[in-house]
């Protein structure tokens, strides 16, 4: 029975993305397309509506705990502001032609994670967010390249997407967007409601509303080696423990004292060596892989139950109805640890299988829950509920 079970498993693995890639299977779409090529799916999720409705989408431009940015365009002149935004702001003489961009919508919809399980075929901790774009007709951002890939999928309304794969991405010096300089299209589409265009990372691209729309964007995490560095040496920072103390037993006189000597460059050198060999250091890169993934954006804020149930209460509740993680939570592991919003944890092994489901399915079924030690399995999903990370799922 098991070995059916193993090839039914691999069969529906195969098939996953059949209709969302345009008749191919993931494995299919990764080897010939990812990262390589565009690929334009028609009708990749039947009578798509999107997460949210318009009005939704500018009802949350206007909350302080949404990122949101404001693009206007009157004739070449273009102009960029962040939200939060009123409605008057979002109400803009017929003259100008703008566009609101709301980024992180799954912190905010139970349907907007849904819509990136889709794409479960892809590690997650590669995905970024689910962005959304409103554009009144003949809006939109500028031509313009991206550093990661994105599936750029049509809800509502019609849009004029051009595409090319021009080397010139020389940028417009005197625009507040990253506007092309020279953009010349090589192809274009107009996509519709749940059409979907996926573009590696460096293709040039313009997208013009046909008619007023909402193009929902799945962005992929292409940290650049910047970045990563100095988050890794804020991680080494605060893991790393030195021990020693500069000192320069054998010092000889100097008649230059304002000059720093060699000697003394070698012996600070040598001392650094340490934190240089960390980024050799294979545990420690790992636990701060796990940890930089899962750490939330600097904007968002975790809420904290309004009325905390009691630890018998939750346990009763969380065994009958289960849990689910909280919208904003992001949650990995690997073969050693669990990662939950910046934070590691080496879990016993009951608890690892847990909590390994609960990241997989964001949500953990109550009969699992009923399994776990309770003073350590769930008086750590207590521990987790109390800090707003995790909740008892909606019944």
């Amino acid at each position: 029975m098991s070995s059916k079970l193993k090839k039914s498993a691999l069969r529906k693995s195969a098939s996953q993305g059949l209709q969302l890639l345009g008749g191919i299977s993931a494995a299919v779409f990764l080897r010939d397309f990812w990262q390589k090529k565009p690929l334009l799916i028609r009708n990749a999720i039947t009578d798509f509506v999107g997460p949210l409705s318009m009005r939704e989408i500018l009802t949350l431009a206007g909350r302080d705990d949404a990122e949101s940015r404001l693009i206007t365009r009157r004739g070449n002149t273009w102009e960029l502001q962040n939200g939060p935004f009123s409605r008057r702001a979002l109400s803009q003489p017929d003259d100008v032609s703008w566009t609101v961009l709301v980024h992180d919508v799954q912190h905010f919809s139970f349907e907007a994670h849904d819509l990136l399980a889709k794409f479960d075929f892809m590690p997650r901790a590669r995905i970024d967010d689910l962005m959304v774009s409103y554009a009144v007709r003949g809006a939109g951002v500028g031509p313009h390249f991206d550093s990661y890939d994105v599936f750029l999928l049509q809800g509502k309304g019609k849009r004029r997407w051009q595409i090319s794969g021009q080397r010139d991405l020389r940028l417009r010096p005197d625009s507040p967007l990253k506007i092309l300089s020279h953009f010349v299209p090589e192809d274009e589409y107009i996509l519709e409601t749940g059409d979907m265009l996926y573009l590696p990372p460096g293709i040039a691209h313009n997208g013009i509303a046909e008619t007023a729309c909402a193009t929902w964007s799945i962005g992929f995490r292409a940290p650049s080696k910047q970045d990563l560095s100095v988050a890794f040496l804020d991680h080494v920072r605060d893991a790393i423990q030195l021990t020693g103390q500069y000192a320069d037993a054998g010092l000889i006189v100097t008649t230059h004292p304002a000059q720093i000597d060699a000697a003394m460059q070698r012996r600070i050198a040598q001392m650094l060596r340490e934190v240089q060999n960390a980024s050799r250091d294979v545990a420690a890169v790992r636990r701060f892989t796990g940890c930089y993934l899962t750490e939330p954006k600097s904007h968002v804020v975790f809420d904290t139950p309004h009325s905390t149930l009691a630890k018998g209460a939750f346990s009763k509740l969380a065994k009958r109805f289960g849990v689910e993680l909280e919208l904003k939570t992001r949650m990995l592991y690997d073969d050693q640890e669990v990662f939950l919003n910046g934070a590691a944890r080496i879990p016993t092994p009951d608890l690892r299988i847990a909590l390994r489901e609960l990241a997989d399915k964001r949500s953990l079924a109550g009969s699992a829950i009923a399994r776990l030690e309770p003073k350590l399995g769930l008086a750590y999903l207590y521990e987790c509920y109390r800090e707003g990370v995790l909740a008892v799922a909606r019944h």
